[in-house]
């Protein structure tokens, strides 16, 4: 068994808290190397996220960038993904593949200048907006629901240029509607569910999510507790996110993206890295070795085989 975890916000917790070490477990952090090992977790996504918003800079993303390259993708068992061939040898070596994200343009602080520097240190999937505005866009909390700023509009085109890939999780409805529309570009959902089943703004509409699949790109079921269920959500409960992507012709675009380390409480029995063997239980469970092989890591290896750079 694989898994392949789009979003995790380990580097945020590790730069409040220079004690934290990848290395070894802590019960300060949902992430380590020995968990995600220990669950079989062959790719993780590490996304740079600057807690003291709305006040970001581009050398708070430096910091992060730092603290990825030398905490992290440092480790003798960490392979850094750029490429596809990076992924390949990952794969081939045994060793964990991590890619390196950045969650909300902010800290780029409308430079595109900034953006090609962030590109060159290895960052190879973009989250437009965190929940509010910034100087590229409105996030799904931000009152008046806007689009995409001038500026944004030429981020959506340098990024198309530079291979970067655009993650809609966090974004205005009204700016997951003009990227669909500005942007030929596969974009995907690093970490959202189902607003049908929980109606939080944070989650997808069915006919995003059939954008989604339309376009060949998978969506990351989350395990954030209020984005599954109003109240007392537990691990059969996001069976039922994925059953609905499912249903509407997506099992070959959901995959997850878990938010660890991004929440102050967590569903029973995900209570960490460590712990993905639960819900794989289930998955296999409900389907076909081969559609569980595909959510748990499969349809993301195949979107980022076919996205990320040469």
């Amino acid at each position: 068994m694989k898994i392949f975890d789009a979003h995790c916000d380990l580097l945020d917790k590790m730069n409040l808290h220079a004690e934290l070490s990848f290395k070894q477990d802590s019960i300060y952090a949902d992430v380590s190397f020995p968990r995600l090992n220990k669950a079989g977790v062959a790719v993780q996504c590490f996304a740079v996220f600057v807690s003291n918003r709305p006040h970001v800079s581009f050398t708070q993303l430096l910091e992060a960038f730092d603290t990825f390259h030398n905490r992290i993708a440092s480790h003798e068992g960490v392979r850094h993904i750029r490429s596809k061939a990076d992924l390949t040898e990952a794969e081939a070596s045994g060793k964990l593949g991590a890619i390196l994200t950045l969650e909300g343009a902010d800290g780029l602080e409308g430079s595109l200048v900034n953006l090609r520097t962030a590109f060159a240190m290895g960052v190879r999937m973009l989250g437009l907006t965190w929940n509010y505005a910034n100087w590229a866009a409105d996030g799904v909390l931000e009152p008046r629901n806007g689009g995409f700023t001038l500026k944004g509009k030429k981020l959506i085109e340098e990024c198309t240029k530079l291979g970067l890939i655009l993650d809609v999780s966090h974004l205005s409805d009204k700016g997951f509607w003009e990227l669909a529309e500005l942007s030929s570009a596969p974009f995907c959902a690093s970490h959202s569910n189902v607003r049908k089943l929980c109606p939080h703004p944070r989650n997808l509409t069915d006919e995003m999510i059939q954008v989604l699949i339309a376009r060949k790109a998978v969506m990351g079921l989350t395990f954030v507790p209020w984005f599954i269920k109003a109240s007392e959500p537990a691990i059969k409960d996001i069976l039922t996110h994925l059953d609905h992507v499912a249903a509407l012709g997506g099992r070959e675009h959901v995959g997850f993206g878990s938010d660890f380390d991004g929440v102050d409480y967590h569903i029973p029995g995900l209570e960490h890295a460590g712990n993905y063997d639960r819900l794989a239980n289930e998955i296999y469970r409900r389907y076909s070795a081969e559609d569980a092989e595909g959510v748990l890591y499969g349809n993301w290896r195949r979107f980022m085989s076919e996205n990320l750079p040469g």
